[in-house]
């Protein structure tokens, strides 16, 4: 519900609680989902301040990264995984203007796949691969179970 709907929405429960009607039949009607206490909180404040009392006050949390910002972030980190967040987030700032966090970035290159970490633990991974050969690999097995047997 979009908020010039929700404004009317409270209208009409106002309405309807002002003239008699009960407060969970006023919502109902009107198509919104409050409780008791809200309902009454905003019959009260709209007796006291007038219809600004229907409006709704809170900003709510924007979104740090829209569309384009996202997809720009996205493309370099594809570009250079291995980049260090303290660079992305300097390339950022400079390219749009907005300074984000490095625990926010840290966030969304995790979120994606992208991180500098990611890059990192996939090398790790791969030469730790590479450094077992099967020789040395079966000797451990040998080593496990003879101190099993013991």
């Amino acid at each position: 519900m979009e908020a010039e709907q929700r404004r009317a929405a409270k209208e009409q429960m106002i309405a309807l609680m002002q003239t008699g009607h009960r407060w969970q039949e006023a919502a109902a009607q009107a198509g919104l989902q409050v409780s008791r206490s809200t309902a009454y909180r905003l019959l009260r404040q709209v007796r006291s301040r007038g219809k600004a009392a229907l409006q709704d006050g809170r900003h709510g949390h924007p979104v740090k990264l829209r569309t384009d910002e996202r997809a720009w972030l996205e493309a370099y980190c594809h570009t250079s995984p291995g980049t260090p967040s303290r660079v992305v987030q300097t390339a950022f700032q400079e390219r749009f203007g907005i300074q984000i966090s490095l625990g926010y970035l840290n966030q969304v290159r995790a979120n994606l796949g992208l991180g500098s970490r990611t890059h990192e633990v996939e090398k790790k991974r791969d030469s730790s691969l590479r450094s077992r050969t099967p020789v040395a690999h079966e000797l451990r097995n040998e080593v496990v179970a003879e101190l099993i047997l013991i």
